[in-house]
């Protein structure tokens, strides 16, 4: 039994850092890409999204939607 703690524990002790260790690599890359994505959907051609419509921009849609609309 005394030999199997002298070998035994090292080896734990390894697998217990290298589990860490891969987690904390996974996690780097994983937080890397998503920056990645969101610095490209930012400053890319326009792939981004709009937060909120300009008032030129609602009225323009408002008289459109109007026009299309049938009168009855």
């Amino acid at each position: 039994m005394d030999g199997l703690s002298h070998i035994g524990l090292p080896v734990l002790g390894i697998l217990a850092v290298s589990v860490v260790t891969f987690y904390a690599v996974s996690f780097a890359e994983i937080r890397e890409k998503s920056f990645k994505d969101l610095y490209d959907s930012e400053n890319g051609d326009g792939a981004g999204f709009k937060t909120s419509l300009s008032s030129r921009e609602r009225r323009l849609k408002r008289e459109a939607n109007k026009k299309q609309r049938p009168r009855s």
